[in-house]
């Protein structure tokens, strides 16, 4: 499963969730939006204005969310 997290530097929020995946052992990519327009015009289309916004093939958030990453794990360890 593919997970991308979208971010921009210097994100506290961006670098909690690399944490959390991390320690979670979930393989993640990361895409900065000041760096790629596309990224950003991708973003802003799935509704979200703020960093990080994590997306799998199945879903999508934005914001550390410790509970949605915890279910990531689960999902990807049955």
């Amino acid at each position: 499963m593919s997970v991308t997290v979208y971010s921009k530097p210097s994100c506290v929020q961006c670098n909690a969730t690399y944490r959390a995946l991390t320690k979670k052992g979930i393989e993640y990519n990361v895409v900065d939006v000041t760096e790629d327009e596309a990224a950003l015009a991708h973003v802003l289309a799935l509704g979200y204005q703020q960093v990080p916004v994590v997306e799998t093939p199945t879903e999508h958030w934005s914001g550390y969310r410790p509970d949605k990453i915890t279910s990531l794990a689960v999902l990807l360890s049955a």
